[in-house]
């Protein structure tokens, strides 16, 4: 019999090997928009918007080597590992977000969307486009995938956090694991008592790679100038 050791670390090396030889993944082959969408309950009142400034698309597969590490460490399966590399799950992410106002085009500046504790909103919606790179005069078109997060869904889990001792990046996600958001919380001093809230920092959209190329009709345009403010 041969070494347990080595044993185990044979099929890391043969699924090490598979991975290196893919040397770009089909996101780079494209370019992003998003925007993100919070809806009120109150239908009489118009969603606040935001652009995306820029959509940083990871593979999850370019964590190969770490997970793989984690595997000879016995921190997880090999098993449970090869099904994630299996899915080619594209995350989305959008670190920085610019309200979509006509007082305040082109601001830039890092936004903490305030999420709780309030009452007033309904869901996060994110619309996420795509065109090929190359053809710059191609309008961007939609992607089939939903992205929704209801408020009900986020702030029982925020409820959860509560008593954490790290502060910062928290991380929620809605039920169909299509968008995590990462959120910071903060302790305010009142008059008469202490305060929790928390805020949106980041979120980030999981994606499969095979839905890349599946777009709905229209395009960007088609899409947001109904929601836009202008």
């Amino acid at each position: 019999m041969g070494d347990p050791n080595t044993r185990k670390k044979l099929p890391c090396r043969k699924l090490r090997a598979q991975l290196k030889k893919k040397k770009e993944s089909l996101a780079d082959q494209f370019e992003f928009k998003m925007y993100i969408i919070f809806r009120f309950k109150d239908e009489k009142k118009d969603p606040a918007v935001f652009e995306v400034e820029q959509v940083m698309p990871v593979m999850t597969n370019n964590y190969e080597e770490s997970m793989l590490r984690g595997v000879e460490e016995e921190g997880y399966s090999l098993e449970s590992t090869k099904e994630l590399i299996r899915k080619d799950v594209v995350q989305l992410h959008a670190p920085r977000y610019q309200p979509v106002r006509k007082d305040m085009i082109g601001c830039t500046t890092e936004i903490d969307f305030f999420l709780w504790p309030r009452r007033d909103l309904e869901k996060i919606e994110c619309k996420l486009f795509s065109r090929w790179k190359g053809e710059e005069d191609a309008p961007f078109k939609p992607l089939l995938g939903e992205f929704e997060y209801f408020s009900k869904d986020y702030e029982n889990q925020l409820l959860l956090l509560i008593g954490r001792k790290d502060k910062r990046g928290l991380i929620v996600n809605n039920p169909s694991q299509s968008m995590f958001l990462f959120c910071d919380m903060h302790h305010l001093q009142t008059p008469t008592r202490k305060a929790i809230t928390f805020k949106l920092s980041s979120l980030c959209l999981y994606l499969p790679q095979t839905e890349l190329t599946c777009w709905a009709p229209g395009t960007m345009d088609d899409v947001m100038g109904p929601i836009l403010p202008f």
